[in-house]
């Protein structure tokens, strides 16, 4: 049978899109899920404020009536506009170890990304570099983490004979954190904040963080801006 697409258009339609990777992964134990209602929040326009400058579409492959894909097509206007780069960006991409569904879906992906004037396309990416990005290559058999990608080693091989290629490597560290902290750490610690003025903000509630939010996200953004 052949793989059929359908663009998500219902808040029913938009729960499978959201769902469909915890049927494809409830075997794996290294995949760690993502909070439901976060991935909702994301991807909903009324939710989520990067639709300020972003449009998006979601789309669900189907087989014989089975889901067996999905992806979203994203648009950034403000990431064209900065860089002088019409490049649309797919995102959300998990599909069974099948190259036609693999390939329907980015064929949807770039057709859309044609028809809004885009000259090419890239991913896995998010709305804005707070979303999760980029796509496992190595490293299979350890635990993800709710802020990294997990995908099956098949992934990969399917892109890259779709003609994508990697752009970057971004490696990932595990740092084990000692029961107690070691004297002599503790001591440059006391010195930095000492010498520099600097004081630890003892939060335990979300508001004691509001009255610093704006400096918080100002932060971020000169960094990774």
């Amino acid at each position: 049978m052949p793989v059929e697409i359908r663009e998500v258009s219902s808040g029913r339609e938009l729960g499978r899109f959201i769902r469909f990777p915890f049927e494809l992964y409830k075997d794996n134990d290294c995949w760690v899920p993502p909070l439901h209602f976060d991935e909702r929040n994301t991807l909903r326009r009324d939710k989520n404020p990067a639709f300020d400058f972003c449009e998006a579409k979601y789309w669900l492959a189907y087989r014989e009536g089975k889901i067996v894909g999905r992806v979203a097509g994203i648009i950034n206007r403000a990431y064209v506009e900065t860089w002088n780069q019409r490049y649309a960006r797919f995102g959300w991409i998990d599909f069974v170890d099948d190259r036609e569904v693999s390939a329907a879906l980015l064929d949807q992906v770039e057709a859309w990304a044609a028809s809004c004037g885009m000259h090419a396309v890239h991913g896995p990416l998010g709305f804005t570099d707070m979303d999760r990005e980029g796509m496992l290559v190595e490293g299979f058999h350890e635990l993800g983490t709710m802020a990294t990608m997990y995908n099956f080693p098949y992934y990969p091989a399917h892109l890259e004979e779709r003609g994508y290629a990697k752009d970057v490597d971004w490696l990932e560290y595990e740092v084990r954190t000692p029961d107690e902290i070691p004297e002599r750490a503790r001591q440059i610690s006391h010195r930095v904040l000492e010498r520099r003025g600097l004081r630890i903000l003892d939060a335990r509630k979300p508001k004691d963080f509001l009255p610093y939010a704006r400096a918080i996200f100002d932060v971020i953004n000169r960094a990774y801006g």
